[in-house]
């Protein structure tokens, strides 16, 4: 297709992925209000944000596998409605419980929409010119990470809309992703014969969950070393175990094994759990910095995260076209993961007194970084995995990417609180106050309501702790990016087309029909949209079917 072809035919996926991830981080600054007025507790509290996560992770591989089974459409259709069902219920909720129920129900939908957007594309672009459409689903990402929390503290402020609005706000923008992707999305019907693997979707789901309540709820609910790390640690790790016994042995597994064998995949699944720890953790430790270090509202910090998202739009779309016109991404790669690394050692120098300005400048570095690395790791394991397994390989990705985001949150969460905890009782002890002042210094608190010298005792604590934690994660990114260079560069694939005799992969097929058709009318002196206008209806059809 002609890129206005294929924009016309992503744009309704990338506006359902657009508020499918908006809703992720919309509550952030909404929920003390919702808690309020729901009554809820210091627990509900934390699983009004971990159910929808819990649910879009573990959720992931599930769509993904079905992608390859069932009509693609259709399943983009489905994850959107339920996505659409849960933010209805949850504007409705009564009560705490009712809320993460229906932010499950959330989850599920937003999991869908994040694999089958890249399965979708990968389905109707070749690899080639992925990279150039990628850079923009990475912008959208970027986007929606970033003014999620932004749009929910202007939605809570605002007397006439409330709470409730943070879920009602994304239906009409949920409804014409709809239209559009009923009206412009056109992709390969591909249906097998479907033998569903139920005993692995739930072996996984379970394991992958458990594990996440562990990382999400650990050193907060629970201790660290406790009875509950490892009852929720062992169950994982054994529901896992059983999961992979079963995917041996079934017909159509999950997650096929025999994507492991491809030293690519691999790598990539560990470059991009790495990356993820960063991905999704910066955004939430930056809140935390400009919020409790620097005493500046929701609102503003929101605003002074602009550089790090307007950087990753900028080079996920630059560098994507750049990838798409040369074949060649590896150097991308590689000069992001150095970018990563240096963004990270500046925002570990800054501190408590840091004007906005020089954060913004080191936020840059990682923006730039992430937007050439996070994305188009997806577009090398699509380009590397057989046709047939196009979704399973895009999910395994996006799962292991954010199960690496939700450990970088956990863990750096939990340096940081440590960290606080230090710095606040040396903090008290200096100016003379007593150390049970903050109470047990586990609960977030309100500058407003401190008094002078304890609200600068707690700015000076947290403006210093959450740079450590940059600094703190920048071995994981130097770990992506020794990994990185391991990756062999390989031709990134020129056609979307599938050799119906194999299930293990692509074999050898004709020429690339779009170099023939390039050539054929460099031979004949036939050139641009003017020779198209002639071109048979059924040839023009051919990508659309």
């Amino acid at each position: 297709m002609a890129h206005r072809q294929t924009m016309r035919a992503i744009s309704g996926l990338l506006l359902g992925l657009f508020v499918s991830m908006l809703s992720s981080t919309i509550v952030t600054n909404a929920l003390p209000a919702i808690m309020s007025d729901l009554h809820g507790s210091a627990t509900s509290y934390t699983w009004v944000v971990t159910a929808n996560l819990l649910a879009m992770t573990a959720s992931m591989p599930i769509w993904g596998k079905l992608a390859d089974l069932v009509n693609k459409k259709r399943l983009v259709q489905s994850a959107l409605g339920v996505f659409v069902l849960g933010s209805v219920l949850a504007g409705l909720s009564t009560s705490p419980g009712m809320l993460i129920a229906c932010r499950f129900i959330q989850g599920i939908g937003s999991g869908g929409m994040s694999s089958l957007v890249q399965v979708a594309m990968g389905a109707i672009i070749p690899a080639r010119d992925r990279g150039k459409y990628n850079g923009y689903v990475g912008a959208t990402f970027a986007v929606a990470t970033v003014t999620g929390p932004l749009v929910g503290g202007l939605v809570v402020d605002t007397p006439w809309l409330g709470w409730r609005w943070c879920f009602y706000l994304g239906l009409p923008i949920a409804a014409a992703a709809g239209v559009l992707i009923q009206r412009t999305l056109r992709l390969p019907i591909g249906v097998r014969e479907v033998s569903i693997d139920y005993a692995g979707a739930l072996l996984i789901s379970g394991g992958a969950s458990c594990l996440l309540v562990w990382i999400s709820l650990a050193g907060d609910a629970f201790g660290w070393a406790s009875a509950q790390t490892g009852g929720l640690i062992g169950g994982g790790v054994l529901l896992l175990a059983i999961a992979v016994a079963v995917e041996f042995r079934v017909r159509e597994p999950m997650i096929p094994p025999r994507l492991f064998r491809d030293r690519t995949l691999v790598l990539c699944v560990i470059a991009a759990f790495c990356v993820g720890t960063v991905m999704f953790s910066t955004p939430v430790m930056l809140s935390q910095y400009f919020q409790l270090g620097q005493g500046r509202s929701p609102v503003i910090s929101g605003l002074l995260a602009v550089p790090l998202v307007g950087a990753m739009a900028y080079s996920s779309i630059h560098v994507g076209r750049m990838i798409s016109r040369t074949g060649r991404w590896k150097r991308f790669l590689v000069l992001g993961s150095v970018l990563v690394i240096t963004g990270l050692l500046l925002l570990g120098l800054i501190g408590p007194m840091t004007t906005p300005v020089l954060v913004g400048l080191a936020m840059v570095p990682v923006g730039l970084g992430l937007g050439m690395v996070q994305q188009n790791l997806i577009v090398i394991a699509q380009n590397t995995a057989p046709l047939t397994d196009l979704g399973a390989a895009s999910a395994t990705v996006q799962f292991i990417r954010s199960l690496g985001g939700t450990t970088g949150v956990a863990v750096l969460g939990a340096l940081i609180a440590h960290r606080i905890t230090d710095l606040t009782a040396s903090g008290l002890a200096a100016n003379g106050l007593p150390a049970n002042t903050l109470g047990d210094g586990r609960d977030i608190p309100d500058l407003d309501t401190l008094g002078a010298p304890v609200a600068s005792v707690v700015r000076h604590a947290y403006g210093t702790a959450v740079p450590d934690a940059f600094l703190s994660a920048v071995p994981l990114i130097v770990v992506a990016g020794i990994i990185i260079l391991f990756i062999r560069e390989t031709t990134l694939r020129t056609t979307v087309r599938v050799d119906p005799t194999t299930e293990t992969g692509p074999r050898p097929g004709p020429p690339d029909e779009r170099a023939l058709a390039v050539s054929g009318r460099k031979q004949h002196g036939l050139h641009g949209p003017r020779h198209r206008r002639h071109q048979p209806a059924a040839d023009r059809s051919l990508s659309r079917d």
